[in-house]
């Protein structure tokens, strides 16, 4: 949770300047660390470095809290702006996906800002990204977020790790393993 206060300076462009997400406001680094915080009791949260500096982070949380849907999680990506395009965000979703199916998960699934027509505040390169990653559209909730006087769309794609067994073996939180 040291890394707290480099990741809110990644994530701040984000609020700041674009769709990408819904969050109006930036998070205080100790609403960050508490985030951090509760992601690790379950799920994992993983930072990337290039040349010696945090430059991107990446973790999963709970699709659902219900229990039946522990196999599933919603994951989540955000790489400085002067580190993308440089497969530093394919090398942290790899890393990731290592340690779910580490974990037993067998579907990520990802909620994605889609523009009605691409803009300075959003484009589809988050789309384009996760079907690069092998994600595959699912679903679309048509105008469902406002931010900066626009209507956006939210996207659910996903992508299967494992097989769809008939007695999948129980998750192991990420919190808890040895």
């Amino acid at each position: 949770m040291a890394d707290a206060e480099r990741l809110v300076e990644i994530y701040a462009p984000y609020v700041r300047r674009t769709a990408i997400t819904f969050e109006y406001e930036v998070p205080s680094v100790e609403e960050f660390q508490r985030r951090i915080g509760r992601t690790l009791e379950k799920y994992p949260y993983l930072v990337a470095e290039r040349d010696g500096k945090l430059a991107g982070y990446a973790y999963a949380g709970p699709l659902n809290e219900r229990p039946a849907a522990d196999w599933s999680v919603e994951t989540a990506i955000y790489v400085e702006k002067d580190s993308r395009r440089m497969g530093l965000g394919r090398e942290l979703y790899a890393a990731l996906e290592r340690e779910l199916s580490l974990m037993h998960i067998i579907n990520v699934n990802a909620c994605i800002a889609c523009p009605e027509v691409e803009d300075e505040y959003l484009t589809c390169n988050s789309i384009r990204f996760h079907e690069h990653m092998g994600y595959r559209l699912t679903g679309k909730f048509h105008r469902c977020g406002y931010k900066f006087g626009r209507w956006y769309h939210l996207v659910w794609m996903e992508k299967h790790l494992g097989e769809h067994l008939e007695k999948p073996a129980a998750v192991k939180w990420y919190g808890s393993r040895e």
